[in-house]
C-alpha cells in the first residue's frame, strides 16, 4: 500500500501523517494485495470545519473514494478511513460475485 498524504493548512502536519498511516493500515489491511496508491488530502477549513479526501485505487477495478467533512480534524480521518474500508470491502464483493455469476452462466450451458 503506497500513501500520499497532502496536509493543507494545519500546524499538526507530522502528528496527523502518522495517525492517518496507521487509520489507513487498520482500515484496509485485509484488502492489501488489491489496493494500489492511496492518495489523502486534508484541510481546516474556516469556521471550525476540517475535510479529510481519501482516493484509493484498487486493482485493476477503478477509484474509491470517502469524503468527510468535522469540527474535528481527527474526527474527519476517523469518518474517513471507516468508509473508505467499507466502500473497498464493498466494491471487491461486487467484483467477485459478478465474476461468480459469469462462471456459473457458463458451467449451467
Amino acid at each position: 500500500m503506497q500513501v500520499s498524504i497532502h496536509v493543507n493548512e494545519t500546524d499538526l502536519a507530522e502528528s496527523l501523517r502518522s495517525y492517518l498511516e496507521r487509520r489507513l493500515r487498520f482500515a484496509l489491511a485485509r484488502f492489501r494485495d488489491r489496493v494500489g496508491p492511496i492518495t489523502v488530502r486534508t484541510s481546516a477549513e474556516g469556521r471550525g470545519q476540517a475535510r479529510c479526501r481519501i482516493i484509493a485505487e484498487l486493482l485493476p477495478f477503478g477509484r474509491v473514494t470517502a469524503e468527510e467533512i468535522s469540527q474535528d480534524l481527527f474526527s474527519a480521518v476517523d469518518r474517513a478511513t471507516a468508509v473508505i474500508g467499507r466502500r473497498v470491502g464493498r466494491e471487491l464483493d461486487r467484483a467477485r460475485d459478478a465474476r461468480l455469476g459469469r462462471e456459473s452462466v457458463r458451467l449451467a450451458a
